[in-house]
């Protein structure tokens, strides 16, 4: 059973649901008959939050935490309310109104309990990037850094496992394993379901010696004019003086967490298209079309890194498409149908950043990646997107 342990004041939503009807709480084996790797982390913290919207700008409005020891056993969860200061955003999705949040905390004054809830674990989510992504910035505007070094998704690791699921969605997972998901975008719900779901897939991969698909959890430090520019939205989504003021020092709007700039001409030939079950190779040509959930400037920026020719566009000399939405009808998406360019998704795109290939003839250093302008040498892209 999971036992209720919210230690949050304002703790809104469905009741902390028993064992009964799980399908996984009582009934998941005591765990492997095989030594549990060594090298596993020893101890998880399952995150979901829900945000205003998807881009960088957006804000979170309530999170949840269920931390488990190294098995995937439950020790606690927490959940608390966010007031984001501004417009709550699809609230047809995520059920949270202004009045609802009206008397909620500011992340600022919750950054504390979520760091202690955070510390010493691997962050566990469902397209973790785009969690982390969040809470990342968050922090920043706190001026603090959550105290994360690695995250795992558990698309990827259910890629790993070869689970049989018809797409990548959290309710696929779960009725995979039998759980019940009872309030869908509810943080703490989502929570549970996933940490309850993460449970049987932490011990399969135990079971089978399947290394886990953990990524580099980079803090955000990159500022406007090298700056913290961040204290005060001046305008809300209608526009209007003070619509969406949070209060601070200084001014923070809408495009400007980072200078724009140019990026320097890729160095590497064009090796051709991408084929399926191959790595990228240095110096393709990879255009995105649509939403990420990671940053779009952020993801471009650690594919330069690797090494790869960022496209604007999508022609026969065009490796690889990354989309979240392949039925969009897009422009790019029609192109790439009609030149038989490869399409995949944002997480599969991440797992390949991982590990591309050098350029033909390319210097590598020591860890066997070639080196790129501004990289040092160093895999630039460890920590780009995972779900």
């Amino acid at each position: 059973m999971l036992e209720d342990r919210t230690t949050a004041s304002r703790t809104e939503g469905p009741a902390t649901p028993t064992a009964a009807g799980t399908g996984t709480t009582d009934a998941t084996p005591p765990g492997p008959a095989a030594p549990w790797p060594t090298a596993y982390p020893s101890g998880y913290a399952v995150v979901d939050v829900e945000t205003t919207g998807l881009s960088r700008d957006d804000r979170i409005i309530s999170a949840a935490v269920y931390r488990l020891d190294a098995t995937g056993e439950v020790e606690d969860h927490w959940y608390t309310l966010v007031n984001p200061q501004r417009d709550p955003g699809p609230v047809w999705i995520h059920g949270l109104t202004s009045d609802k949040l009206a008397d909620a905390p500011l992340f600022a004054d919750i950054a504390e309990e979520f760091a202690t809830r955070l510390a010493d674990r691997v962050l566990v989510a469902h397209n973790a990037v785009f969690d982390w992504s969040m809470i990342a910035r968050e922090y920043a505007r706190a001026e603090r850094t959550a105290p994360v070094r690695q995250r795992l998704c558990t698309i990827a690791l259910s890629k790993e496992l070869g689970l049989p699921l018809p797409n990548h969605k959290l309710e696929s997972l779960a009725a995979h394993f039998g759980v019940v998901q009872r309030h869908a975008h509810h943080a703490l719900d989502d929570a549970r379901v996933l940490a309850e779901a993460f449970r049987p897939s932490l011990r399969a991969a135990a079971g089978g010696g399947v290394r886990l698909p953990l990524l580099e959890c980079r803090p955000l430090t990159e500022w406007v004019d090298g700056g913290a520019r961040i204290g005060r939205q001046s305008t809300g989504p209608g526009g209007g003086p003070g619509a969406g003021s949070w209060g601070g020092n200084s001014s923070y709007q809408q495009g400007n967490w980072r200078a724009s700039r140019k990026r320097p001409a890729c160095p590497f030939p064009n090796p051709g298209r991408w084929e399926d079950g191959k790595p990228l190779k240095q110096g393709m040509r990879v255009a995105f079309s649509g939403d990420t959930s990671v940053d779009r400037e952020l993801l471009e920026d650690r594919a330069f890194e690797a090494g790869l020719h960022i496209a604007t566009s999508v022609s026969r000399l065009t490796s690889l498409l990354v989309t979240n939405d392949p039925d969009s009808g897009t422009s790019k998406t029609t192109k790439a149908r009609a030149f038989g360019t490869p399409v995949i998704d944002e997480a599969a795109f991440g797992q390949l950043l991982q590990d591309v290939a050098p350029a033909d003839g390319a210097a590598t250093g020591a860890s066997g990646r070639s080196n790129t302008p501004g990289s040092s040498g160093t895999p630039g892209a460890s920590s780009a997107s995972d779900g």
